[in-house]
């Protein structure tokens, strides 16, 4: 059945059953993790820019929509985030290979403000999970999968090359895509700012 059907099928469900669920909030890191948050609250803002790309699943539903909350989700974090000053937020090409971090490098230099922080990223996954089990235990939310490569362009110096697995959820939760953008920014604060996530 696809997905939108479920989601509907167990929706109904919920509502005459009366189920209900809690939702709760893990993120799974591998890789190298920033030593300490990308910035610090209440200090002075640092220039950074930012380039960000999609590597889709082939089976991916409505990419569209998952790349315009995407990049609202990437945009909220970036806004909120009071001690970065932003001199720029860059697609990549789609299809193509991801810049090495010497080119990463070079794409920086020619921006006009020089950045003092670069972030790739790399997003993989984001949308609405659901898993069916027998009878009909339902556990259900959203996830976020991505890659986040920081660098300091003046050492030039790898900060973190970071994979985040965000997922808000649990049994009995059913969620949409009408979250999707806040859950993107939620998994780049757990990235880039962890500190600051509530515990």
């Amino acid at each position: 059945m696809p997905l939108t059907k479920r989601l509907i099928a167990f929706t109904a469900l919920a509502s005459v059953v009366g189920l209900a669920g809690c939702a709760s909030t893990k993120v799974e890191t591998t890789g190298s993790p920033l030593k300490e948050p990308l910035c610090q609250v209440g200090a002075r803002a640092i220039n950074t820019v930012v380039y960000w790309s999609l590597q889709w699943r082939p089976d991916q539903k409505e990419p569209p929509l998952r790349e315009a909350a995407a990049l609202r989700g990437i945009q909220g974090f970036l806004s909120r985030t009071s001690c970065l000053a932003v001199v720029g937020i860059h697609r990549l090409p789609e299809g193509d290979a991801l810049p090495s971090d010497t080119e990463l490098m070079r794409l920086a230099a020619s921006t006009p403000a020089k950045p003092e922080r670069v972030v790739l990223i790399v997003v993989h996954e984001l949308g609405p999970r659901l898993t069916v089990g027998i009878p009909v235990i339902v556990e259900g939310g959203t996830e976020v999968l991505i890659d986040v490569r920081v660098f300091n362009p003046q050492s030039p110096e790898l900060l973190a090359n970071i994979r985040t697995l965000w997922r808000n959820g649990g049994t009995f939760v059913i969620k949409g895509v009408k979250t999707l953008d806040q859950d993107m920014s939620a998994a780049l604060n757990a990235t880039l700012m962890p500190s600051t996530v509530a515990k």
